[in-house]
């Protein structure tokens, strides 16, 4: 396929149109703070209903949990001063005695008490229950002490153990407004736009210390170029992996920035609907596997910030199986593999399609060049694709109630294999986990169940090399690549340590220079 890059002329020729339709950023940003561009607005802040990456981000600076994993994936004791495995189903947690929430009240083991079951209570339909399935119940001991008991050994329980907390009472989003959430983290909700951007202010009583910034403001700013263009204004200050691949080299000659690139975990994939007729057939997933050249477009469109993925864990994981092949671009075998499925071409190399399908992604101009690619590409084995943009919400949301043929996602820092659970368990169909193409395989259901109850490492090893040889032959998603962390920064941003996640966690440490004017 030839690859169309638009000219940096056309990039900023189309930028500055837009930027200039668009409402000025508003003059009155508070000294001290940090302004981060996002792709896509947080759809919610509430912990217990924050799935898609910006939401887990941004969440992430308003509220503790009881563990937080660090920079290498390893659980770090957060609002827990202690922890451990009574027994084989039961985990206690001391809590710290000094943590206040943002409105000044203390956090007690009632409020993570509450926290957990209002997260496991049905009506809530908090996307939670899905991974607290195995908890059978939550036990305040005393103030400071709250005691988990599961219904079977689960060797992931550490993960469960990442959820924001919010005070006792806190009702879902639906009937409050997220302006109004209240937690213990590093900066407080000051102002939330929808849409626009979310302002954080620093928390002066946070228990390990103030944050050196005054204040973080997450702008939603939904076109790359516009990002770039802002960047080069002064407007905004960070970006982290939202940046169009192609701009890259304009920002490294024509601006100030810091660019620096680390190995990320997040993992690009397919989704595919499995309940649909054609798709449902294995060989068919194979063949599109087969037919999209994951190397073209890495080089051409992506400019080398991904590498192919041969599954959802990255080869740093403990528990990546490195036996599981890749899935070469070979449009012969492509063809094959329909014409075996029972979908002959039926005119040779004309322009008869053998069937059709439709592809949703977003509006942002780099996810419509990939689909444009993978259309392409998928036409030369003689498959129709229909691509169908979206606004992010419209999308999402389109995606959780399983009305798709064809999407792609990624999945942002697997730590415990357990995730898999999650992803394709029967009985984790949303909204009680993220089965969004409802993949069935009573084989794969009893792996994943004893993947959760064995406590030895070495044996998990081996159910999860399983695990990963199944879904391969199976493709229920199809891996697409993992991506690389890029960050921009402008000078003077001190202290900010980038996650292999793209968590943005380390902000609460990070300061700008005194010679710096914001």
């Amino acid at each position: 396929m030839k690859f169309k890059p638009l000219s940096l002329f056309l990039f900023l020729w189309a930028g500055a149109s837009l930027a200039a339709c668009l409402p000025s950023p508003r003059p009155d940003r508070p000294r001290g703070y940090l302004v981060v561009a996002l792709e896509s607005h947080p759809t919610h802040l509430d912990p217990r209903y924050a799935t898609d990456a910006d939401s887990v981000r941004v969440s992430a600076l308003v509220f503790n949990s009881l563990l937080r994993p660090d920079a290498h994936s390893r659980f770090q004791p957060e609002l827990a001063e202690s922890w451990q495995l009574v027994d084989t189903t039961t985990y206690l947690f001391r809590l710290r005695k000094n943590v206040t929430f943002h409105d000044g009240r203390p956090l007690t083991a009632e409020d993570v008490r509450y926290t957990y079951e209002s997260a496991l209570d049905p009506a809530s339909r908090s996307p939670w229950r899905g991974p607290l399935q195995t908890v059978k119940a939550v036990e305040a001991v005393g103030a400071y002490g709250i005691r988990f008991r599961l219904r079977a050994p689960y060797a992931a329980f550490p993960e469960s153990a990442t959820l924001g907390i919010v005070p006792a009472g806190t009702p879902a989003p639906g009937s409050v407004s997220e302006t109004g959430l209240i937690g213990s983290g590093p900066f407080s909700v000051e102002e939330l736009s929808p849409g626009e951007r979310v302002v954080l202010k620093a928390n002066p009583s946070y228990w390990q210390g103030r944050p050196a910034l005054a204040g973080l403001v997450f702008r939603t700013i939904p076109d790359a170029i516009v990002r770039a263009l802002e960047f080069k204004k002064g407007t905004v200050d960070f970006i982290q992996n939202d940046i169009e691949p192609d701009m890259l080299p304009w920002l490294k000659g024509n601006t100030d920035a810091s660019v620096t690139t680390h190995q990320g975990t997040t993992f690009q994939y397919l989704g595919v609907n499995l309940d649909h007729p054609v798709l449902k057939i294995r060989e068919v997933r194979r063949a599109i596997a087969h037919a999209i050249d994951r190397e073209a477009i890495i080089r051409h469109l992506l400019k080398g910030l991904a590498t192919p993925a041969t599954g959802l864990l990255s080869p740093e994981h403990w528990a990546y199986e490195s036996s599981v092949p890749g899935l070469p671009h070979d449009p012969e075998q492509a063809k094959t593999l329909l014409d075996r499925a029972g979908f002959p071409d039926p005119d040779g190399d004309g322009p008869l399609p053998r069937f059709k399908l439709s592809y949703k992604t977003t509006t942002l101009d780099l996810r419509r060049r990939i689909a444009e690619a993978f259309k392409e590409q998928l036409g030369r084995v003689g498959i129709e694709l229909e691509v169908r943009t979206y606004e992010w919400g419209t999308f999402y949301g389109d995606i959780r109630k399983g009305n798709f043929h064809l999407y792609s996602l990624a999945w942002v820092g697997a730590i415990d294999p357990d995730v898999y659970f999650s992803l394709f368990h029967s009985q984790s169909f949303p909204p009680q986990g993220n089965n969004r193409g409802r993949y069935r395989n009573a084989d794969l259901d009893r792996l994943l169940e004893s993947g959760r109850r064995r406590l030895d490492l070495e044996e998990r090893r081996r159910i999860y090399s399983r695990v990963q040889k199944t879904l391969a032959l199976e493709l229920p998603i199809i891996p697409l690549w993992w991506v690389k962390n890029v960050v921009v920064m402008k000078p003077g941003i001190e202290g900010f340590v980038p996650y292999p996640d793209g968590h943005l966690i380390s902000l609460k440490k990070a300061s700008l220079s005194t010679g710096r004017s914001s």
